[in-house]
């Protein structure tokens, strides 16, 4: 069986996960954002009990890389890279963006358009799009509100998964939009993408591997 161990920091949820041939084999979460680092590889060595395998029975590691909290990204990443070296396992580095497109593509796959867009910052977002096979047709991005509309097809039947604020999702002025607000990765669609990645050998390099920050940082004179 291939097992792949999952792993999300990239927000207020920090989840483990072990996944056997694209099926979920348990799961755990936890809320303590600041208990990240800490409680991190305590979690990964009780998923690992719980699905009656050592660390060395992984076939690779899955990572959320972003976009998402910086020091999250940093501690998962990390603590993902750790593991395949000192395993000697490749690393598989998922976007979360494209993950929450994935199960709405899943979920509804007679659609048009399938939008990600995750708040980065007031007036600006995390962004990606979809067409009706699956294929990416605007790369995860951070784009400020007044560059959002210009990407989407108003007439498109269109799913979109979002926590933007509700006047920023009106005034995109999409005609057909199912509207989703609940942006936490479904770890279900999550094993079955990432099984399909690693049976197309779809692996990182570990040492150029690195979060998906995507956000611009700014600084003051």
């Amino acid at each position: 069986m291939t097992y792949l161990l999952h792993i999300d920091t990239s927000g207020d949820i920090g989840t483990i996960a072990i996944s056997g041939d694209g099926a979920i084999l348990c799961s755990t979460s936890t809320q303590e954002t600041r208990n990240h680092a800490s409680a991190i590889n305590n979690m990964i060595a009780a998923m690992a009990a719980e699905a009656g395998i050592t660390l060395h029975q992984l076939s690779a590691v899955a990572v959320c890389a972003g976009p998402g909290s910086y020091t999250g990204l940093r501690i998962g990443v990390a603590t993902a890279k750790g593991l395949c070296y000192a395993l000697d396992k490749p690393l598989i580095l998922d976007n979360k963006l494209t993950l929450l497109a994935y199960t709405a593509h899943k979920a509804y796959p007679s659609l048009d358009q399938y939008v990600s867009l995750l708040v980065a910052r007031e007036k600006e977002f995390f962004v990606t799009i979809y067409d009706d096979t699956f294929s990416c047709i605007v790369p995860p991005q951070h784009i400020t509100e007044d560059a959002l509309s210009p990407l989407l097809n108003k007439t498109a039947r269109t799913y979109m998964v979002s926590d933007a604020p509700a006047d920023t999702i009106i005034n995109l002025e999409l005609s057909d939009i199912k509207l989703e607000n609940n942006t936490e990765i479904d770890l279900n669609s999550w094993a079955f993408y990432s099984f399909e990645k690693y049976n197309c050998n779809l692996f990182v390099n570990l040492a150029a591997a690195e979060p998906f920050y995507l956000k611009q940082v700014y600084t003051h004179k």
